[in-house]
């Protein structure tokens, strides 16, 4: 990992999202404080670790971190804020969800929600920082354990699989079973559907 420089302060958190680009299901984020004495090795971005070193690390976090916290914005909140700001909130009940409150939060990327403790953004911070990358795991696990729960209720968009992310299988079966209750409507693969549906139903009640 590389080394990255950030004001000297034992209770720092650190903060990311999974789920920003999916059609389906919620944003999730995680803010970790970590141990100094507890030293977690093999902390990386969690889209460059595998399944298997993902859910082993994610045990470790929850079992060796100060403290951790998850926070969610709802598809139906992604629609009426918008992704980004939805993102937003999302982080900021994690930070909130904290049994420690941080002295510093580092957050992935290059905005910062609002929070009533100094914070900074770092880009690549998943793979620049211990806390931003310990987030990321935590965040991942939980949201892809989510859409294999969502896969087991709507076994034929493969949820599973490609974790609600705009592949071509995934358009090829909503064009062929419409919009879940879980899918985002603003977004636009989705709202194209919606508008096709709803014209098909105007045009066979005339």
């Amino acid at each position: 990992m590389i080394e990255f420089v950030y004001p000297h302060t034992h209770l720092v958190a650190g903060v990311d999202e999974v789920g920003r680009g999916p059609l389906v299901g919620a944003v999730v984020t995680a803010a970790v404080i970590l141990d100094p004495t507890r030293p977690i090795a093999g902390l990386a971005d969690s889209k460059a670790l595998s399944e298997k070193r993902r859910l082993a690390l994610y045990d470790e976090i929850t079992d060796k971190a100060l403290a951790w916290s998850l926070g969610r914005a709802e598809p139906e909140e992604i629609d009426r804020l918008n992704i980004l700001h939805a993102t937003m909130l999302a982080m900021q009940r994690a930070v909130a969800g904290l049994a420690i409150t941080p002295e510093y939060v580092l957050i992935d990327g290059n905005r910062c929600p609002s929070l009533p403790v100094p914070a900074m953004a770092v880009v690549k911070g998943d793979s620049r920082v211990a806390e931003i990358s310990a987030a990321s795991i935590l965040a991942k696990v939980t949201r892809d354990a989510e859409m294999a729960a969502l896969d087991q209720q709507f076994p034929e968009y493969g949820f599973a699989r490609h974790k609600g992310y705009p592949t071509a299988f995934h358009m090829e079966q909503l064009a062929q079973f419409g919009a879940t209750e879980h899918h985002r409507r603003s977004f636009a693969p989705v709202r194209r559907v919606l508008e096709r549906a709803s014209s098909t139903s105007e045009r066979e009640t005339r």
